[in-house]
């Protein structure tokens, strides 16, 4: 069964009747597993006064996703049992009542992990339009999104970038790392990243702006700092923490600025097991900073990186890639894989094609 909704430019979709989406069933324990949730079939909503209904294209998934099912992450309040599962995604309006918005339009901010969305377009939903139309709408949650902001940002305003610097990036292949190599190398830097496999450092590379690649299962990461940064890190860029930051300050320079974005070798760790630096005091000693930032603080410079990184895709100067799984059954899988570190790029999930608007760059 199938009904139609009308947009405010008097535009028609047929609809299905029902959708699916995930809810949260059980909190993880440590790990997140596939029973932490389950999958519901349950009516396509119809947008009242006031709201507009989006069709989800694409989801997104961050390692932060766990903490929403813990604690909130101090971002959001707990999910409680039987909660949609919170999520960014890119959707394609195909019903509404709202004056902002018309069928047709494409659209970013949290949809939740389910296949069909309502929306009044409020702060808490964070939700912009997509205006680009010429790569796929699939960056607006990577390069072009909060993911690549974040690269750029931290680079930019956290780390305070200066040209001729040495910048290293743990977790460089990961949605995060996969663009901050690009964002250093034409800020005039030598980049070099850490990630788990010789795949993902040839990816480094080759495809993503690396000067050159860390193995860390594979190799000896103090030694590889050493003899790859001979000068010294100005920058360290880091996504993981635990031993390979402790790796990464042995070698920091003085008045090094190092930029905590993540640490996910150790979330899934208790307060007893978590690692223990040893070498933090070289931070003292070389006059050096270490800084952890929200990306959310810096909600006002959006604009600018976008428009700068933008301008870079479009001068092919500036590359990305994704790791894309098929299908809404795949949202548990794909968050599992971050933590795996299965995925190579930014980790989405393909939920469904746009019904009034051709994607582009999507072959």
């Amino acid at each position: 069964m199938s009904r139609g909704a009308t947009g405010t430019a008097g535009t028609s979709v047929h609809l299905p009747r029902d959708c699916r989406r995930w809810v949260v069933a059980s909190r993880p324990d440590p790990d997140v597993r596939e029973q932490n949730f389950r999958l519901e079939t349950v009516p396509v909503p119809e947008p009242g006064p006031g709201e507009f209904l989006v069709r989800t294209l694409y989801l997104s998934v961050a390692p932060v996703m766990r903490m929403y099912m813990i604690d909130g992450a101090g971002i959001e309040k707990p999910l409680e049992i039987g909660d949609t599962m919170l999520g960014r995604g890119v959707g394609e309006v195909v019903g509404s009542r709202h004056p902002g918005y018309a069928v047709g339009d494409i659209v970013q901010g949290k949809l939740g992990w389910q296949e069909y969305a309502l929306s009044d377009g409020s702060p808490w939903s964070m939700m912009y339009k997509v205006g680009q139309r010429l790569v796929p709408f699939s960056t607006a949650l990577g390069v072009l999104g909060m993911t690549g902001f974040t690269a750029y940002l931290g680079l930019t305003e956290i780390a305070r970038l200066q040209v001729g610097e040495t910048v290293l990036v743990s977790g460089a292949a990961g949605g995060v790392g996969s663009s901050c190599g690009f964002v250093a190398r034409n800020l005039g830097c030598r980049v070099v990243g850490i990630a788990g496999s010789e795949e993902k450092c040839r990816l480094l590379v080759e495809r993503l702006g690396y000067d050159a690649a860390i193995n860390y299962r594979a190799e000896d990461v103090g030694e590889r700092i050493g003899a790859l940064c001979r000068a010294g890190v100005d920058v360290f860029f880091d996504n993981v923490g635990g031993e390979i930051l402790d790796a990464a300050l042995a070698h920091i320079n003085r008045y090094a600025r190092v930029v905590l974005c993540g640490r996910i070798s150790q979330y899934l760790k208790s307060d007893e097991e978590m690692y223990c630096l040893r070498n933090w005091w070289r931070v003292g000693k070389q006059r050096a900073s270490m800084q952890g930032f929200f990306i959310y603080d810096l909600q006002e410079r959006f604009g600018a990186a976008e428009r700068q990184m933008a301008e870079w895709i479009a001068a092919g100067r500036m590359g990305y890639h994704e790791d894309v799984l098929e299908g809404i059954e795949q949202m548990p899988r794909a968050l599992m894989r971050l933590y795996e570190g299965a995925n190579v790029g930014k980790q989405l999930v393909r939920i469904a094609a746009a019904v009034t608007t051709e994607e582009p760059g999507r072959g």
